[in-house]
């Protein structure tokens, strides 16, 4: 079915109000953007739980899906007067064509390379044409949860397993997200993985993913990590410690689970933490030294990968 769209420019102050009083008068969805993304004046934005950012973008465009059945301009110039407007800003509307849209998604997940050879790819490609006969080939569909390897973050940790892992290795990946950390150390030797998250349907998508990928990972809440570490080989000490420990989360939640990530490293082990901002590695590497030493391992865009050794 094709939908009518509304598209205007509009002043960060207005943009939240204006947003919901579009969904109650019966928009299908509203979304904005930076209108000057891809320009000298665009401002990159970043937020995460307990801190997020103060103020939008100077300038917003907005965009909103209508049943065609609807007159878009009408229902904006009742938003627009509901939340303060004096005239109703300029906008335009479109009608969007019919769309497969799992032909679309699909379309936008193509082979991607890390590295030297890790190779993430979704169910449907065809991969028998990649360049390297002995790649890393990780098997992961876009889902519930954070993780595709698209991410500077994630491509950063995923580099660094792929540099540093050592056969037999007990790994620890806590947020795990789509499991596609902990897949990838198991991939690269690590024999004892445990992924830790707080998101049930994460966790769901995660055992998904690493059966898929032929990868035996032991998942869980966090208040089975003790259960799940006990449950290592034999040839493992009980006492819950892991040769590497990897975090790719964000900076408020590595702050306070110091202290929890920590604990769980073997003497020599090596800690890997992600999802903060360059200008933010200051702040990690201060909150963690009572610990363990860290310092920046990688930079990618504007975020940073740290690592130490206990």
């Amino acid at each position: 079915m094709s939908c009518l769209e509304l598209i205007a420019e509009i002043d960060e102050v207005h943009v939240q109000a204006l947003s919901d009083a579009l969904l109650a008068l019966g928009a299908l969805s509203v979304s904005s953007e930076d209108a000057d993304a891809g320009t000298g004046n665009e401002r990159p934005l970043f937020g995460e739980p307990g801190h997020m950012p103060d103020r939008g973008w100077q300038h917003t465009r907005l965009s909103a899906l209508f049943d065609p059945a609807l007159q878009p301009s009408a229902l904006f110039a009742v938003a627009a007067q509901a939340v303060g407007y004096d005239t109703v800003p300029y906008h335009e509307v479109r009608t969007l064509a019919p769309t497969n849209w799992v032909d679309h998604v699909q379309a936008q997940y193509v082979p991607l390379q890390i590295g030297q050879r890790i190779w993430v790819i979704p169910s449907w490609s065809e991969h028998q044409d990649l360049p390297d006969p002995n790649a890393l080939l990780i098997k992961l569909d876009p889902g519930l949860a954070f993780g595709t390897g698209n991410h500077p973050t994630t491509r950063l940790c995923m580099r660094w397993l792929e540099e540093n892992i050592r056969t037999g290795d007990a790994v620890l990946d806590y947020g795990c997200g789509s499991g596609i950390l902990a897949i990838l150390a198991g991939k690269c030797g690590a024999q004892s993985l445990v992924g830790i998250d707080i998101d049930p349907q994460a966790l769901e998508a995660a055992q998904y993913n690493a059966q898929k990928n032929q990868v035996t990972v032991q998942y869980g809440l966090p208040e089975a990590l003790p259960q799940l570490s006990a449950a290592w080989t034999p040839q493992h000490a009980t006492d819950k410690v892991y040769d590497v420990v990897i975090a790719n989360i964000l900076l408020n939640p590595l702050i306070s689970l110091a202290p929890t990530l920590c604990a769980q490293l073997a003497a020599g082990g090596k800690i890997v933490l992600s999802g903060v901002l360059i200008d933010q590695a200051t702040m990690l590497i201060e909150a963690y030294q009572p610990w363990i030493s860290l310092s920046i391992w990688g930079q990618d865009e504007e975020w940073a990968c740290l690592v130490g050794q206990k």
